[in-house]
Parts: C-alpha cells; structure tokens; sequence
C-alpha cells in the first residue's frame, strides 16, 4: 500500500511538469511544411514555382497560371523521400537515429481551359505533414516518442486572364488533417514499476476546414514572366481521443476521454520569376515566405483533464515567420529532353528540439522533362537535402537537461506524368 501511494503521488505531484515537456510538431526543413508537389518543381528546387507553368501542377502553387493552358492538362506525380536525420546525445540510451519515417507523397492536377481568357483546376495535394519517430526507450521518453501529422488538399479553382500582361486567379480548400502523439516513460519507469518502452499518455484527432488561396501572373513578353500568390491559413481544430496511461497526469484514475487540439497551418506567400533567355536556355527563382510566428503552442484540452484545468498536454513553441529563397535553370538539350537544375536554402522556422528537430536545409535538385509525342511527357526528379547540424539543449523530467545534436539528410527522387488533350 505504501508503494502505491508513493506512486500515486509522485505522478500527482509531477504532472504538470509532464505536460509541459510534451511536444508534437513535423521534422522538415521548416517546420511541418511539406514543399513536394511537382516533380517538374523538384528538379529546379522549387525555383520558379508561381511563374513558370510548364505543366498542371503550376496551379497549386499559383492558380492564375491556368490561363496559360490552351488545351486541357493533367499530372499525376508520386515522390519519395528516404530521411536519415538522428538526434544524438551523450549516451546511446540518449540518441535516437532515423527519426524521420520514409514516405510516398503522391499529388494529382486537372486544367481545363473553358476559352481564350477562362481557366478552372483541380489539385489533390498536401502542403504540410510528415512526422518523427523516436525509439520508445529513449531515455528522454516523456520529450521523444512519436508524432504524425497527415493532411490532404482538395483545391478548386479559377483563373481568369484580365489582358495580355495580367491574369488573375483564386481557389477554395478543402483540408482534412490527421494527427497522432504518443509519449514513453524513458529513463522515468523504474519510478512508476513500467518499462521504458510503455506509453505515458497517446492522443489522436482529425478535423476538416476550409482555406483559400489567391494568385497574379504578370506575363511581361512572350518569354519574361512573374508570379505572385497567396495561402490563406486554416486553423484545424482536431477532435479525437486521449489516453491516460498513468493515473494523476491528467485524468484522475487514468483512462481515455474526447480531447480537442488547435493547430494552425500558417500562411504562405511566393514571389517567382520566370525568363526565358534563349531558345534553349531559361532561368527561374522564388522567394517564399511562411507564418510560422502563428504557432505558439501545442496542447489538447478537455473538461476530463481536471488535474490540470482541462489540459491534457501543453507545449510551448517558439516560432518566427520563415523564408525559403531558391534559384534555378532548365536547358533545352533536343525537341524531346528538357535539363533542368536547382538550389534552395530552406531557413528552420523554430527551436530545434527532441521531437521537431528544425534545421536549416540545402536543396541540390537535378531533373529532367521527356517529351514522347505531342500529347505525353514524363518528369523525373532528384534532390539532396542537406540539413544544418544543430546543437541544442533540452529538458526531459526523467534525465534532466541534456545536451543534445540533430543531424541529417534528405534524399527525395519522384516521377510524374503529364498529359495534354
């Protein structure tokens, strides 16, 4: 019976302490934003992405390029990256290595110009996502564990050519998110009679919204074009169920309950540039911009969470609005092969911690178009993905504070198809 007590107290009287060391977020090079939505654009580094539209995928990042279309487009693309990013500390029950789950992004876009100045699309895409997963006997298990964010995009649009040197256009989302957080208890089990590997709380939720998105093309000749957009933010509120595996963290008695978290996907604005400055040879570039300063917190709440005033976790982060710059060019080797060749630096949006090992990334992207006849062509895409080595200290409530290093890559290579009718 003492046992227990002490038990019980020692969590009652660590809770919140608990809670605050909890963290969900998406290691990328920013933040939880995901930049594979073309092929085509992944050979350039995404350089050029509001400006060049060479095929169906332009009009995700800017929809007024549709009125560049005379006949009806369609690209289906599927990119996959293999993450080798490890979080090293000063002990192997400290590191973790891997932590970033290789995935298959598949995107697809339809064009169809209705005349000579009106254009509707239709993408199916994601702009954020991804997600981290520690080994579950990480030491600094109630920091570590893992967690998923997944989001899809359904974005109609229009586009509607104003005259020779402007177009305009405008689309509506539809977002569904899922996300997903499970916590360990690490080096803390032997206090409360568990393995390290055994879960202290688990939370999953996902919502629907709506978004907007906004674009202009400037279209200064025939071979010199620039491209401006914009992505409203939506704010998810994602419903689902959190689990108290340990009674005193948040439930009295423990147990499950309906939890709602707010996580904002953050605005993103893109000033592109397309030249063509031969027959042959063309250059392009983009600066992007993100709201990251929106994010301050990751928590779920719920009347349930008595212990902490319906709070069932809480996060604070610490964010600022970031900048991704890329430049790039595309060489036209014979009627049907197409060169093309990127670099972008991709600045980290937040705090490098545990479990959102933000860094700063350097794209090198090669890639090629191949034109099979007048109606088919193929993209094909690599890009190396240097992440910055980031040191970083942490607080854990089991290992107290750690001194910790994130390093890594990226390798992403993709495939797409493209067809005109």
């Amino acid at each position: 019976m003492a046992a227990k007590k002490a038990r019980v107290l020692t969590l009652s009287t660590t809770a919140t302490l608990v809670l605050s060391a909890l963290a969900a977020s998406q290691a990328n090079a920013a933040g939880y934003q995901i930049a594979f939505d073309s092929v085509g654009g992944l050979g350039r580094a995404y350089a050029g992405e509001a400006a060049v539209g060479d095929s169906a995928t332009s009009m995700g990042r800017n929809p007024a390029t549709m009125t560049l279309f005379e006949r009806p487009a369609f690209s289906g693309s599927m990119i996959y990256f293999d993450a080798e990013i490890d979080v090293t500390g000063n002990s192997a029950a400290q590191s973790s290595s891997d932590i970033i789950p290789s995935q298959f992004v598949p995107a697809s876009y339809y064009v169809h110009p209705l005349n000579d100045q009106m254009a509707v699309g239709l993408g199916l895409y994601a702009n954020y996502g991804l997600g981290t997963d520690l080994k579950n006997d990480f030491l600094a298990g109630d920091i570590g564990g893992d967690t998923e964010l997944f989001t899809v995009n359904i974005n109609p649009a229009v586009a509607y050519q104003v005259n020779p040197m402007l177009s305009l256009g405008a689309g509506i989302s539809l977002v569904y998110a899922n996300g997903e957080v499970n916590r360990h208890y690490g080096g803390g089990a032997g206090n409360f009679g568990t393995q390290a590997s055994g879960k202290i709380l688990s939370w999953d939720g996902d919502d629907w919204a709506f978004g907007w998105n906004v674009g202009a093309l400037f279209e200064l000749d025939e071979s010199n074009r620039l491209g401006l957009s914009y992505r409203a933010g939506v704010d998810l509120k994602l419903e689902g169920t959190f689990t108290d595996f340990s009674p005193g963290v948040a439930i009295p008695g423990g147990g499950s309950t309906t939890a709602v978290s707010n996580v904002p996907l953050p605005a993103i604005a893109e000033f592109s540039g397309f030249h063509q400055l031969n027959n042959k040879f063309a250059i392009h570039y983009s600066a992007l911009w993100t709201q990251w300063s929106e994010y301050k917190e990751f928590s779920a709440s719920s009347s349930d969470c008595s212990i902490n005033g319906g709070i069932c976790f809480l996060k604070p982060e610490k964010y600022d609005d970031s900048w991704r710059w890329a430049i790039g060019a595309t060489y036209q080797l014979n009627p049907a092969i197409k060169l093309r060749a990127g670099f972008a630096l991709d600045e980290k949006a937040g705090d490098t911690t545990v479990s959102i090992p933000d860094q700063d990334a350097y794209w090198y992207s090669t890639g090629m178009n191949y034109q099979l006849d007048d109606n088919w062509s193929f993209d094909f895409g690599l890009a190396y993905m240097d992440r910055s080595d980031e040191s970083f200290t942490e607080t854990s409530l089991f290992t107290a504070n750690h001194d910790y290093t994130a390093k890594g890559y990226l390798l992403i290579v993709g495939a797409q198809a493209n067809y005109r009718f």
